[in-house]
């Protein structure tokens, strides 16, 4: 296990085509009768849905920064159970990282973690020669990543391609693949980056075959494999992470307790959540049942706490607002005291209202869209007790919206956030926990488990 077969694949900045090629070679290789594990470096979800689609296996995140970099190879073994190969797609170019803090959280950082081969995806649209400085420059930077091949995105011609080659030969660096540019390939973007699987179907579907499709006839998969083969044993004595909380944490839990339903929006509407927090609600004993907001009148049967992720409300403001059953249902359920954690979409979801549509109004505040991108990484530390932590647990949270709301926080805020400015921020009222970070609750594990405990005795 512990020298599972593995590549990451980087570039020198966004743009360049890592998604693309990312989830062809996932594609590809699943389309070779291989077992491919998914994963993605950072917070993003939306990238993990693709790969998700082009391997049949959950897409997972190794994000040094919200986990610490002690769990990037546990959670990444974890992932890869019972699999032949991953793929880790990595985030913007491949040294940025949590800013601030050097390498921590890069593509690079992540690499090194793992000791895994890096392929260097490079937009060559508009260079010849200079292609070899570059993707030179990129190899040599530190000498603990490896490059081991560069993948050419965006080639106009044979001609260039020629060119390309001829450059990258003085650079000792292979060419491992040349992409043309494919129309179809290309997949939509709105104000917080490609849009989510859940809301294109069908036709995301088609982009992910597109993909693999200009991957398996642009690369040399047999020498992408080999050099995902050559990666050796993932570095230290990692074993895989686990859901199933460690002694020190909590009692062994007696058989007869309750198995409490723990409800988990999804659906277009809310399609940012991490694997890992329904493994580990399960695994504290929760019975946990997804529903769609958009869809569904009634929550599940037999709801005793309730989880609301992120995504994209302010898309669908309209349809959630319409759905006033499902509004007066989740009201009751937070006003009657149940378990409720929300995070940035979830946190809108419960306002008052939403770009003036009537929402849930468990919280006395309101949302509105706004021209300013709210984006990076925190440090939070929980300001008084709440269904998810203790006065003075200390987590770390990531903030990507477009979106405010007003009053930022409650009487009882959420969290207090040491970064970038301190502040307060968020509520937490009778068993309602909401907020604008995204946590990741494999660096806290005692989240999930305190939470199951208070569905159990709500």
């Amino acid at each position: 296990m512990s020298s599972m077969p593995r590549l990451v694949v980087a570039a020198p900045s966004s743009g360049s085509g890592k998604t693309t090629v990312a989830t062809g070679l996932m594609a590809a290789f699943a389309a070779r009768g291989l077992a491919v594990s998914p994963h993605k470096v950072g917070p993003d979800y939306i990238d993990p849905g693709y790969h998700a689609l082009a391997t049949g296996r959950v897409g997972r995140n190794l994000d040094a920064y919200l986990c610490g970099p002690e769990l990037v190879a546990p959670l990444f073994l974890h992932g890869a159970r019972g699999c032949d190969l991953a793929v880790v797609e990595g985030v913007m170019g491949l040294y940025d990282g949590a800013a601030g803090e050097g390498e921590l959280a890069s593509t690079a950082h992540v690499a090194k973690l793992l000791r895994a081969p890096v392929v260097l995806v490079v937009d060559a649209s508009s260079q010849s020669r200079s292609v070899a400085a570059l993707v030179h420059g990129f190899a040599s930077w530190d000498p603990e990543v490896r490059v081991g091949g560069a993948i050419l995105n965006k080639v106009a011609s044979d001609r260039h391609e020629e060119l390309l080659r001829e450059a990258l030969d003085s650079a000792g660096v292979p060419v491992l693949g040349v992409l043309r540019r494919v129309a179809q390939v290309d997949t939509p973007s709105r104000h917080l980056g490609l849009v989510p699987v859940a809301e294109r179907r069908g036709a995301a579907v088609e982009a992910v075959a597109a993909m693999a499709a200009q991957v398996a006839a642009g690369c040399d998969l047999a020498a992408l494999e080999g050099l995902a083969r050559a990666a050796g044993a993932v570095p230290g004595d990692s074993a895989p992470w686990t859901p199933a909380l460690p002694s020190h944490v909590h009692p062994t839990r007696p058989a007869e307790k309750r198995t409490p339903v723990v409800a988990v929006a999804g659906g277009p509407a809310f399609t940012f959540s991490y694997a890992e927090h329904t493994e580990l609600l399960t695994a504290a004993g929760a019975e946990v049942v997804t529903f769609d907001p958009l869809r569904d009148g009634q929550l599940p049967e037999g709801t005793a706490g309730l989880v609301i992720g992120g995504g994209f409300p302010e898309v669908y403001a309209g349809e959630l607002s319409a759905n006033e059953p499902l509004r007066k249902a989740v009201a009751e359920l937070a006003l009657g005291g149940a378990p409720v954690a929300a995070e940035c979409a979830g946190f809108l979801y419960l306002c008052r209202e939403l770009d003036g549509q009537p929402m849930c109004g468990v919280l006395d505040a309101t949302a509105r869209m706004s021209e300013r991108l709210t984006l990076g990484y925190r440090d939070a530390v929980a300001v008084g007790d709440s269904v998810l932590a203790v006065a003075g647990t200390r987590m770390r949270g990531h903030e990507f919206h477009r979106t405010v709301v007003e009053p930022g926080a409650g009487a009882a805020p959420a969290w207090g956030v040491r970064t970038p400015v301190r502040r307060v921020e968020g509520f937490v009222q009778r068993g309602v926990h909401a907020s604008y970070l995204h946590t990741h609750w494999a660096a806290e594990p005692g989240v999930a488990h305190r939470f199951v405990e208070r569905c159990r005795t709500s």
